[in-house]
C-alpha cells in the first residue's frame, strides 16, 4: 500500500525525532499528544534540529521550511483518521497502551498499518487491544533516532508478513538499517544483545577485574571499534571458528548467569542515581556534565554516521 500521510503518537524527544525524520523525507505527519502542552515543545525542538542540520548544510532554508509545513501538532486523536500508517511511543506501560490502542481502533481506517516503539513489551500483548491485529508490529527506534540508523521490525504472532515488509519498506525509504525480528520474545534482538553484554559488565566490575572507566573503554576500542564495522557472527568467521569454540568452551562456564539485577547496579537504582537524568549513575554527571556528555556522545554517533558505512 502506499503511505502518503503518518500519524506519531506521544510528543517527547522519540516522537518529535521520528516526525522530524517522516517530514524530511516527504511524508505529511500529525504529531499527537494527550498534554497539549506538549506540542510546542515538540514543534521548537524539531525546529531547533532541521536549524542544526541548516548550519552544517545538510539541508537548505527552503526544505527546512518545506518539513516544517508537513508537520502538524494536534492534542485530538481523529486527527489519526486519515493516516496511512502510524508509530505509537507513549509510556512504557501496558495498560496505558492498551488504554491507546483500544480508542486508536476506532478512530483510524481498518487497513491503516500500526506499529509500537515499545522497546520490550511484547507485540503479540499489546496487539490484543488492537482492531484487526494483522496489521500491527513493533518497530523499534534507538536513541537518539535521527542519528542511530537500525530499526528493529517486530513480528507478534498475529502480524501478517505483508505488514512487517511494508514497515521494513518505509524504514528503508527514511534511509534507516532495518532488520526483521521474527519471533516475539523479550527484548527482541538488540537489547538481548545489550543486556548479556551489561549482565557480563556489571559482573566484572563488582569482583574488581576491572574498573568501570577501562570496561567501558574495553568496548569504545576494541569490541566496539570492531563491531561498527563487521557483526559477532563475522568476527568469529574472520577469526577462526576453531579459535572462538575453544575459548568458548572454556569461558561460558566462567562467565555471569545472574537472573537478576544485583549489587552495585541495584544499589544505583534503588538510590535514584539514574545516571544522565539525574545526574548520577555509574559515572558523575553533576553541574554541566551531563550536557557536555551528551553534545560528546551526538558528535561521535554524527562522525559515525557520516562515515557511510557500507552495510
Amino acid at each position: 500500500m502506499e503511505i502518503k500521510k503518518i500519524g506519531i503518537a506521544g510528543a517527547g524527544i522519540m516522537g518529535s525525532s521520528m516526525g522530524q525524520i517522516f517530514a524530511l523525507y516527504g511524508y505529511d505527519v500529525v504529531i499527537y499528544d494527550l498534554f497539549e502542552k506538549a506540542l510546542p515543545t515538540a514543534k521548537a525542538r524539531i525546529s531547533q534540529a532541521l536549524d542544526a542540520m541548516l548550519a552544517k548544510k545538510e539541508i537548505t532554508a527552503e526544505q527546512k521550511e518545506q518539513t516544517m509545513g508537513r508537520l502538524a501538532f494536534t492534542a485530538d486523536m481523529g486527527g489519526f483518521r486519515d493516516c496511512d500508517f502510524l508509530v505509537e511511543c507513549v509510556v512504557e506501560d501496558m495498560n496505558v497502551k492498551h488504554d491507546f490502542f483500544k480508542k486508536l481502533s476506532g478512530i483510524m481506517r481498518e487497513d491503516a498499518i500500526i506499529a509500537t516503539n515499545t522497546s520490550g513489551l511484547s507485540i503479540t500483548k499489546i496487539a490484543e487491544a488492537v482492531k484487526n491485529p494483522e496489521r500491527f508490529a513493533g518497530m523499534h527506534w534507538f536513541n537518539p533516532p535521527h542519528i542511530i540508523p537500525l530499526i528493529e521490525v517486530i513480528k507478534g504472532d498475529r502480524t501478517a508478513d505483508t505488514t512487517a515488509d511494508i514497515i521494513y519498506d518505509i524504514s528503508l525509504k527514511i534511509g534507516k538499517k532495518p532488520i526483521k525480528v521474527n519471533k516475539d520474545v523479550p527484548g527482541f534482538i538488540a537489547n538481548r544483545i545489550q543486556l548479556a553484554v551489561m549482565r557480563e559488565c556489571v559482573h566484572m566490575l563488582e569482583n574488581g577485574i576491572g574498573t568501570a572507566e577501562d570496561i567501558d573503554k574495553c568496548m569504545k576500542y576494541a569490541l566496539g571499534f570492531r563491531y561498527a564495522c563487521i557483526g559477532p557472527f563475522e568476527v568469529v568467521d574472520f577469526g577462526g571458528l576453531d579459535t572462538f569454540y575453544h575459548v568458548a568452551d572454556y569461558l561460558w562456564e566462567d562467565l555471569s548467569d545472574a537472573k537478576k539485577p544485583y549489587g552495585l547496579f541495584k544499589e544505583l537504582v534503588d538510590g535514584k542515581n539514574l545516571g544522565v537524568k539525574t545526574g548520577k549513575g555509574f559515572y558523575d554527571y553533576s553541574g554541566d556534565k551531563a550536557k557536555k556528555a551528551l553534545d560528546r556522545r551526538d558528535r561521535l554517533f554524527l562522525t559515525l554516521k557520516e562515515a557511510k558505512l557500507e552495510n
